[in-house]
């Protein structure tokens, strides 16, 4: 037999193993990844530490961050021990400022996530869109020329037959003229005023006298004219979540401030630009 080595009875060594193994234990938040003079640090610590990096530094490798992080929580729990039990004020009440800022923002969060759904997003559309009647769409072309003269020249050759997309190719300085001056559809306010109230009073098929806008002159073609259809479920979707969440978290602040006990003293000399005395927390 060699050295060193112990001899187990084969009814031992069954007995030994069939003792069940030890069951692995899975890191926690809680998990203690290290101690400095008894104060533990966490892996709930450096979860969050390495969250708060900037995007830059987030994206070194995971084993290179696991030690920089723990390094550094380390060296700050023994900086900050060494302060004793001397906390300064702008300390404490940063901690303080910092503590109300994260607990609102995780209620906030969980009142904005309990409101959404889809049947919330649905309801908030078919009361918005259901009886919709969309603002006025245009579908025109222009020819855009630099004179009044040129303009008033170019309306009077279409009063008598001329094409009106063989013009603007021709005549028209606008980007638009290659493309026969069509400018698409398009709704109130995408145009500057003055061509938009020239268009409003044009029936299809109607070419305006000449228009001065910022640009030059126009003489526009109406071709067609609608309504707007309402926007899609999944067009807006996000536009309606955003205020399904916001209202939400209005009606709970309200909620709140009704119920709340609030009392905001009058203190003899408090001025707004008191906030500007940062000496008053230096103590």
């Amino acid at each position: 037999m060699p050295k060193g080595l112990t001899f187990l009875p084969s009814l031992a060594l069954a007995a030994v193993m069939a003792l069940p193994l030890a069951a692995e234990t899975k890191p926690t938040a809680d998990t203690v990844v290290a101690s400095v003079n008894g104060e533990e640090i966490t892996l709930g610590h450096m979860i969050l530490a390495r969250a708060a990096l900037p995007q830059q530094y987030q994206q070194l490798p995971d084993e290179v961050l696991y030690q920089a992080i723990l390094d550094q929580l380390i060296q700050q729990n023994l900086l900050g021990q060494s302060r004793g039990a001397d906390v300064p004020k702008h300390v404490a009440l940063a901690l303080e400022n910092e503590k109300r800022s994260l607990l609102a923002a995780d209620v906030l969060e969980d009142i904005a996530s309990g409101a959404m759904s889809d049947d919330a997003v649905q309801a908030a559309y078919d009361a918005k869109y259901s009886d919709w009647t969309g603002g006025d769409e245009f579908q025109a072309s222009h020819i855009l020329v630099e004179t009044e003269e040129e303009a008033k020249a170019i309306k009077a050759d279409l009063d008598n037959g001329a094409d009106f997309a063989a013009m603007a190719k021709e005549k028209s300085t606008g980007p638009s003229g290659p493309n026969g001056g069509s400018l698409g559809w398009f709704g109130m306010g995408a145009m500057v005023p003055e061509f938009e109230a020239a268009v409003v009073d044009l029936n299809p098929g109607d070419v305006s006298d000449p228009v001065k806008t910022q640009f030059g002159w126009h003489v526009v073609l109406l071709s067609d004219k609608r309504k707007a259809e309402a926007p899609t479920l999944d067009e807006v979707r996000g536009e309606l979540a955003t205020k399904i969440q916001q209202d939400a978290v209005d009606a709970k602040v309200a909620e709140l401030t009704k119920a709340g006990e609030i009392e905001r003293p009058e203190v003899e000399g408090l001025e707004p630009s008191i906030l500007r005395n940062v000496e008053l927390v230096q103590e």
